[in-house]
């Protein structure tokens, strides 16, 4: 098929190296321009990758022809505003994760991708790789039996004050950045949505982030218990637990491109924690995944596996955590 024609909006880092080079070498992309509001980094970022075309404002980008889709990886607060303005120039949309900052504001995007008939999608590049998929494979198989409990942590340690992770009236906190992840997960692994939340949060004194937030969620075939923080050692897992077995994703949420991934699988024999089964997953880049999934919806006209309405059900969930950090109270979904 042609492939289709991309444009960055910003020269943020995890664009730069990490999905940028990903869409380069998916067969159905071509990154067409790169846009900064320093014309001269976006020159920069377009000679370093090999990109066509750089533009000193967004809005350049955005009016370009022959851009088809838009990759949206703004400070969490543009989410929004610059994903509405691609839209309605007519361009796809891949927007980083978090989509928004509450479930009401993503719900505007719902209104602009059923005016515009664009295709609009938060990049939650996990769910593309095949260790995801197998997953999900080996729980409706009924291996693991019912899933009653999802365990999930996300952990880095970042305390630079010029970090947009730590600043937070342009939405930085460890919820927003890394606990969307073991929330996506766990609806990923139940299937289902969560009907409440409790969750304890701590911030820091100085950046007014949170740092430390441990949340229990819901469902009504089970709980899921989820922790992120942000000034911890790293760390990342993820379990499922059935009537029946367990698994355990060795490397949850950071996959790197050249690196096998294992999923564990447990029988609840003791002493427990040691697995019966071990599966890898060959090196696959989730990101070149993710925007080959994309390209082949705008290319062909088929629905997205992950649409808007998905990311404002997963922003709900984060908006009953921070209010049950609040109240220190069940909040429903």
């Amino acid at each position: 098929m042609n492939r289709v024609r991309w444009g960055i909006v910003s020269t943020a880092k995890i664009g730069l190296e990490k999905v940028i080079p990903a869409m380069q070498r998916a067969e159905t992309c071509v990154v067409e321009a790169i846009a900064s509001r320093d014309l001269a980094r976006a020159e920069a970022a377009a000679r370093e990758l090999g990109i066509a075309r750089a533009y000193g404002s967004y809005e350049d980008l955005i009016a370009d022809p022959e851009i088809e889709a838009i990759y949206n990886p703004l400070p969490n607060h543009l989410h929004v505003p610059w994903s509405v303005k691609a839209a309605e120039a007519g361009k796809h949309v891949l927007c980083e994760k978090p989509l928004a900052l509450t479930a009401a504001e993503a719900r505007t995007l719902v209104e602009v991708r059923d005016r515009t008939g664009v295709l609009i999608q938060e990049a939650f590049m996990v769910r593309h790789h095949p260790q995801w998929l197998r997953v999900r494979e080996i729980i409706r198989s009924g291996r693991i039996g019912q899933v009653r409990a999802v365990q999930g942590c996300f952990t880095y340690n970042n305390p630079d004050p010029d970090n947009i992770r730590n600043q937070a009236d342009i939405g930085g906190g460890g919820l927003y950045d890394i606990g969307a992840y073991s929330i996506t997960a766990a609806r990923f692994l139940f299937d289902a949505e969560p009907v409440q939340a409790v969750a304890m949060m701590e911030r820091d004194p100085t950046f007014g982030t949170d740092r430390l937030t441990s949340a229990l969620l819901r469902f009504s075939q089970g709980q899921a218990v989820l922790t992120c923080a942000t000034q911890v050692a790293r760390y990342q897992a993820v379990c499922a637990l059935g009537t029946e077995g367990w698994l355990r994703l060795e490397l949850p949420f950071v996959m790197e491109p050249d690196r096998a991934c294992r999923i564990m699988i447990g029988n609840g024999d003791f002493p427990g924690p040691l697995a019966a089964e071990i599966e890898t997953i060959e090196a696959v880049d989730h990101y070149t995944a993710q925007a080959e999934d994309f390209a082949s919806a705008v290319r062909h006209g088929h629905d997205l596996e992950y649409p808007l309405e998905n990311a404002v059900a997963n922003m709900a969930v984060i908006d009953a955590v921070f209010r049950s950090a609040e109240t220190g109270r069940w909040e429903d979904v």
